[in-house]
């Protein structure tokens, strides 16, 4: 049998742990959404890619249109966590500005196109995988965008300031 002193600190626990996941789930985003401007082809797209609690089909393959590879038009479906990476870098900086995306996905001949004309490029890149992006966040500084995806520490984070932009990836975590 339970006494009653057991009964109530187990009733109590039991109610914090409730409140705790009510909070939680509140504190969820009903939706996820993120805004991009592809600076090759000037093509633009808001898209809710997370709403229902699941990623939406319809706005992720438009979201994959806007980033596939300029020079092929190849698309690819890009790694869903790199969505989930933006949105907490949105969330992080305080801003809903619009991604200005400088390379999304890169077939692999486009890659080495790259490679042979200029440094810097991967030979196996995350960017023909699906998993990394080259971005720009309007309203934030290159250098503050660089330090809250450093805080993130939720994949590679490089540093391009002469170019003008820092690149994001799934992989591990990393920084250059």
């Amino acid at each position: 049998m339970v006494s009653r002193r057991e009964f109530l600190k187990w009733s109590l626990a039991g109610g914090a742990a409730f409140a705790g996941a009510q909070s939680w789930a509140q504190s969820q985003p009903a939706e996820r959404r993120l805004k991009f401007y592809n600076t090759h082809t000037g093509e633009q797209l808001a898209a809710t890619y997370w709403a229902d609690g699941q990623y939406q089909s319809g706005e992720l393959a438009a979201i994959d249109r806007l980033l596939r590879d300029h020079r092929s038009g190849d698309v690819f479906a890009i790694d869903r966590r790199l969505f989930d990476i933006l949105y907490a870098l949105q969330q992080r900086t305080g801003t809903r500005g619009t991604y200005e995306v400088i390379s999304g996905y890169r077939s692999p001949s486009s890659n080495d196109l790259l490679r042979r004309h200029g440094g810097g490029v991967a030979r196996d890149s995350l960017h023909t995988h699906g998993q990394a992006i080259d971005i720009r966040l309007t309203g934030i500084a290159l250098a503050d965008l660089r330090r809250a995806a450093l805080g993130l520490r939720a994949g590679g984070v490089g540093n391009y300031p002469t170019s003008n932009f820092i690149h994001l990836d799934t992989g591990r975590v990393r920084t250059w």
